[in-house]
C-alpha cells in the first residue's frame, strides 16, 4: 500500500470548504464541517492519513512536512480555494518530487482536463464518487488501470479512464467514525445552529431536487437518493458514545434526510433507542405525523433550505416546495417543539428589491430559531451556471470568483434590475433586519440566562458576528 495522505489544503482563515459544506466560504461566526467526503477513502486505506489543515489551523508550514512522510497525497478542492488550493499541491510536489498529487472535488469532476493542466504537480484529479478510486490507486495500481480518473500519461499527455460506475451499495463503504476517532479532533467543528462538539456524517448520497443551484446533486452525488441500511447506520451510531462521549449531538448531513420518510422514521426510532440526540436536513415539505416521530426519538433540530419568500423564484429554481406548504411546515415544527435553522439565498433568477423584502418579512413570519442568508452562487457544473452564462448575468473578465480575497463570498450575479452591489448589501440589511428585533432579541437572551455554556458561545458569536458584517462594509 501507497502512504496515503487525504489532506484538505491550508486556505483562506477560517475557510470551510469540504463537501459538507454547502457554500464554501468563511461564514458569519466560525464553523467547520467535517470532511466527510476525504474520511471515507481513508477509512478504505489502510494506514491513511486525514489531515483537515483548515480546522485545525495549519498552516502551509504545517503540512509541508507529510510530503515527505507519504507516496501519495490527496487534496480536496473546491471552485473558490482551487488556486491556492494548487499552490498547496506545488508546495508539496517540491518538497517531495516523488509524491504523486492527485485533487478531487466538484470543481475537478466538472473541469477535469482544465483542473489537470493548471499545473504538472498535479497528477491526476479523479471524478465523481472518488472513494474506491483513491482505495484503488492507495494499492499501487497503474492509473490506466483505475476507473474515474484524468491523469497524464507517459508522454505527457492527457487521458481519461472510463468513468466509475455509481456506488449502489452504500453499506460497501466503512465507518467515517473511525477516522474521526484516529485522525481529527472533534473539538475542533463548530457550526452555530448544532451543539458543541458534535459529529456529522451521510448516510446517503444524492438528492431527488433539481434545485439549479445546488451544487452537490448536479457534481457528484446525483439526484438518485442512494443509501445505507438502517442497521448499518445504528451500528456506527452506537459506537458514537463510546468513540466521543464529549458529544452533544449528530448531524445527518444527507442533502435531504428526511426524503425517504420511512427509512428516517426507523433510524429516528433506533436513535431513540441509542438514547441520542440528533439533527438532520430537511425539506420543508415534511407531515406532521413524521415531524412527531422524529421529535419522539432525539430530534432537536432541522435545516431547512426555504431559500426565498417569493413563489416565483422558487419555481424559477425548480424548489419543488410551494411558500404556503414550507409556512404550515414551519408552524408543525414550532408546536412539536422542533428547532430550525433556516437558511435563505439572495440574487437568485428573478430576485428584485421588491422580492428581497418580501422574503425578510416572510423570514421574520415564519421565525426559525436561527438563519444563514446565502448570496446566490453559481458553480460550474450546475445549471444556475449554465443560465447565468447564457444570460449574461456574469461578469465577462472572470466568471467564477465566488469570495474576496478573504474568502468571503462575493456576489458574482448581476442582473439589469439589480446590480451586484445591492445584493451583495441585502445579506446585512436581511441579518440585521431579522435578528434586531425584539421578540428576537427576547428568544436569544432567554437561551443565555438558562444555560451558562451557551451564554460563553453566544456572546463569542456575537463577536463574530458584528466583526463579519464590519469586514464586509470594508470589503465593497
Amino acid at each position: 500500500m501507497l502512504r496515503t495522505l487525504l489532506l484538505h489544503p491550508p486556505s483562506y482563515d477560517g475557510f470551510d470548504g469540504g463537501a459538507g459544506s454547502r457554500y464554501q466560504a468563511r461564514r458569519e461566526i466560525r464553523s467547520f464541517w467535517y470532511p466527510t467526503w476525504l474520511a471515507q477513502p481513508a477509512a478504505l486505506v489502510p494506514g491513511s492519513r486525514l489531515v483537515d489543515a483548515p480546522a485545525a489551523g495549519l498552516s502551509l508550514s504545517d503540512v509541508l512536512p507529510l510530503a515527505s512522510e507519504h507516496d501519495l497525497a490527496v487534496l480536496h478542492t473546491s471552485s473558490p480555494s482551487f488556486p491556492g488550493d494548487v499552490q498547496v499541491a506545488e508546495a508539496l510536489k517540491a518538497a517531495n518530487p516523488s509524491l504523486s498529487v492527485g485533487l478531487v472535488g466538484a470543481k475537478v469532476a466538472v473541469d477535469p482536463e482544465g483542473s489537470l493542466l493548471a499545473s504538472p504537480a498535479i497528477d491526476f484529479v479523479a471524478r465523481e464518487e472518488f472513494d474506491f478510486t483513491i482505495a484503488e490507486l492507495a494499492e499501487g495500481r497503474p492509473f490506466a488501470e483505475v476507473d474515474g480518473i484524468t491523469y497524464r500519461d507517459g508522454n505527457g499527455l492527457v487521458a481519461s479512464t472510463p468513468d466509475r460506475a455509481i456506488l449502489e451499495d452504500m453499506d460497501r463503504l466503512p465507518y467515517v467514525s473511525d477516522v474521526y476517532k484516529r485522525d481529527l479532533r472533534i473539538e475542533d467543528y463548530f457550526i452555530g445552529y448544532l451543539k458543541h462538539p458534535y459529529v456529522s456524517l451521510y448516510t446517503g448520497r444524492g438528492c431527488r431536487s433539481q434545485c439549479t443551484f445546488c451544487l452537490w446533486p448536479q457534481t457528484v452525488g446525483g439526484h438518485r437518493y442512494r443509501t445505507r441500511s438502517v442497521q448499518h447506520v445504528l451500528g456506527e451510531m452506537a459506537l458514537v458514545p463510546q468513540y466521543f462521549p464529549q458529544v452533544k449531538e449528530v448531524f445527518f448531513d444527507d442533502d435531504t434526510f428526511t426524503d425517504d420518510r420511512s427509512r428516517a422514521e426507523d433510524i429516528a426510532r433506533g436513535m431513540g433507542r441509542l438514547g441520542l440526540e440528533w439533527s438532520c436536513n430537511a425539506k420543508a415539505n415534511v407531515p406532521y405525523e413524521t415531524l412527531r416521530v422524529l421529535r419522539d426519538n432525539g430530534l432537536r433540530l432541522l435545516l431547512v433550505g426555504f431559500e426565498s419568500g417569493s413563489q416565483q423564484i422558487l419555481t424559477n429554481i425548480k424548489k419543488g416546495v410551494k411558500v404556503e406548504r414550507a409556512r404550515q411546515f414551519a408552524q408543525d415544527c414550532r408546536n412539536l417543539g422542533i428547532a430550525i435553522h433556516g437558511t435563505f439565498i439572495v440574487g437568485l433568477p428573478g430576485e428584485t428589491r421588491e422580492t428581497i423584502e418580501e422574503t425578510i418579512r416572510y423570514a421574520r413570519e415564519i421565525n426559525p430559531h436561527t438563519i444563514q442568508v446565502s448570496i446566490a452562487a453559481p458553480y460550474p457544473g450546475t445549471a444556475l451556471y449554465r443560465q447565468a452564462k447564457e444570460q449574461g448575468w456574469l461578469p465577462p473578465d472572470d466568471d467564477t470568483t465566488l469570495v474576496d480575497e478573504h474568502g468571503v463570498q462575493s456576489a458574482t450575479l448581476s442582473y439589469p434590475h439589480l446590480n451586484r452591489t445591492e445584493i451583495f448589501d441585502s445579506v446585512e440589511t436581511f441579518y440585521k433586519k431579522f435578528y434586531f428585533r425584539a421578540g428576537k432579541i427576547a428568544e436569544i437572551s432567554a437561551e443565555m440566562l438558562r444555560s451558562t455554556d451557551v451564554m460563553k458561545r453566544r456572546l463569542r458569536e456575537g463577536v463574530e458576528f458584528v466583526s463579519f458584517l464590519r469586514n464586509r462594509k470594508q470589503a465593497v
